[in-house]
């Protein structure tokens, strides 16, 4: 399968924002849910998501704007799993009351993520990206 220019453009652009994502990280938390975000994939790929988080036009030095991503879950366009793991993802950074219990919701590779996430969180990053839990 050949990539025409646009699809690499597209690709190198989203991979910019993703990089972006995790550079604006100013915590732990931010950090670990940022790297949750890239791993998952589709989620960052919404541009309601981009929008959202204030990386539409990459800049330099992003602010992402969790706060105005929690505000929106809703209008996102998001199906029921990914809302429950965008809920999980924000209540890392500390924004939202998403219990626990909503990874009940996951599929066994958003629960993975998910799960890599926390041990991060937690200050144990020793599983690496691709880690069968």
């Amino acid at each position: 399968m050949t990539l025409t220019s646009a699809e690499t453009t597209d690709g190198a652009l989203l991979e910019r924002r993703r990089q972006r994502l995790i550079d604006a990280a100013t915590s732990d938390r931010e950090l670990a849910a940022a790297q949750a975000l890239v791993e998952e994939e589709t989620i960052l790929a919404r541009e309601s998501v981009l929008r959202a988080l204030g990386l539409m036009d990459v800049p330099s030095e992003a602010n992402v704007q969790w706060e105005g991503l929690s505000g929106r879950v809703y209008g996102l366009g998001l199906d029921e799993e990914q809302r429950a793991f965008l809920g999980l993802v924000l209540s890392m950074v500390g924004i939202g009351h998403v219990t626990l219990a909503a990874v009940t919701d996951l599929g066994e590779r958003r629960l993975a993520v998910m799960l890599r996430a926390i041990t991060r969180l937690a200050g144990n990053d020793t599983l690496a990206v691709g880690t069968r839990i």
